[in-house]
């Protein structure tokens, strides 16, 4: 089996029927190329290429999410059996979709994310939270991304700056206007807003994609804490899911067990399992850049990042 790299925006592993390789996500995402690999059947990885400090060297990852890959071949693929000479890239973080057997043998299950299959699994004493909000006025919709105005997109934007801001978020999470402009240009994405009196107070960013609905990025103003209207937003992300005949992925939280993955759980009718690949093209640069780097947290790929 073969790889190549092609320098074509991700071009060759996006299609319109499902958002994370859809090419309003990709070109958000800023992904450069596809990597493509010829066995038993024909697959295609979106990726951003990037340089390796120090040298000449590159390597790649998927965007973020849940993107995975286009095609599938008949039996998973043994990535050491793959020729990457062609590529030149040292190693390759995959991110898979949710809940399916991968193309790629091996990989690493890295969370249980929280699956709502209709709104059974949301617990008593949330739905009392939700309907003591909707009595203080929460109102919440759902808009399909391409019909987002400018008013809608202004106030979740305010509550995701402030959500990110009050836990100190990496700047991988600090999105451009620019960013949120470009993914709601999709057919299968929806914004979600919770408001009160006319004013947005929290936000949701939805998206359909592999027989999901996955919650993508959300936050709750600060004047708006309190109420934790992101409870009334994941019932309404529910509602729709039904409506449109998917199951919810909500996501996991930061670590198995923390107050996020206990959150989600309320809704929850069930897990599935998210994993991702550690793909090593070069061993030897990939343990010569290892080696310079020194110790990595554990489990970090590629450890000399």
């Amino acid at each position: 089996m073969k790889a190549r790299l092609l320098e074509d925006g991700g071009e060759a592993a996006s299609g319109e029927e499902d958002f994370f390789r859809s090419p309003a996500f990709l070109e958000a995402e800023g992904v450069t190329h596809s990597i493509e690999i010829d066995g038993d059947g024909r697959l295609r990885l979106p990726v951003i290429v990037r340089p390796i400090e120090g040298g000449e060297r590159i390597d790649a990852i998927s965007p973020y999410g849940y993107p995975g890959a286009s095609g599938r071949p008949r039996t998973p693929l043994e990535p050491s059996e793959i020729d990457w000479s062609e590529t030149g890239l040292v190693s390759v973080f995959v991110r898979g979709r949710i809940g399916e057997e991968t193309p790629l043998t091996g990989g690493t299950v890295r969370n249980q994310v929280h699956i709502a299959d209709g709104d059974a699994g949301i617990r008593k004493r949330l739905r009392e939270q939700i309907r003591r909000n909707e009595r203080r006025g929460f109102q919440t919709r759902a808009i399909p991304g391409p019909e987002a105005g400018d008013g809608a997109r202004a106030a979740f934007e305010r509550a995701y700056a402030e959500t990110m801001s009050r836990t100190g978020a990496a700047q991988r999470y600090l999105y451009p206007s620019e960013y949120f402009e470009r993914l709601l240009q999709s057919e299968r994405s929806w914004l979600m807003v919770a408001a009160r009196e006319g004013a947005g107070l929290a936000g949701a960013i939805a998206v359909a994609s592999d027989g999901y609905l996955h919650y993508y990025l959300g936050g709750t103003t600060d004047e708006a804490l309190g109420d934790s209207p992101m409870k009334n937003l994941f019932a309404a992300m529910i509602g729709l899911g039904t409506e449109i005949g998917l199951p919810v992925n909500l996501g996991g939280g930061l670590s198995p067990g923390d107050s996020l993955d206990s959150f989600k759980r309320g809704f929850a009718t069930g897990e599935a399992p998210f994993r991702t690949h550690e793909l090593i093209c070069d061993p030897a640069a990939y343990e010569e850049l290892a080696a310079r780097a020194g110790a990595a947290p554990e489990g970090f790929f590629p450890a000399y990042r």
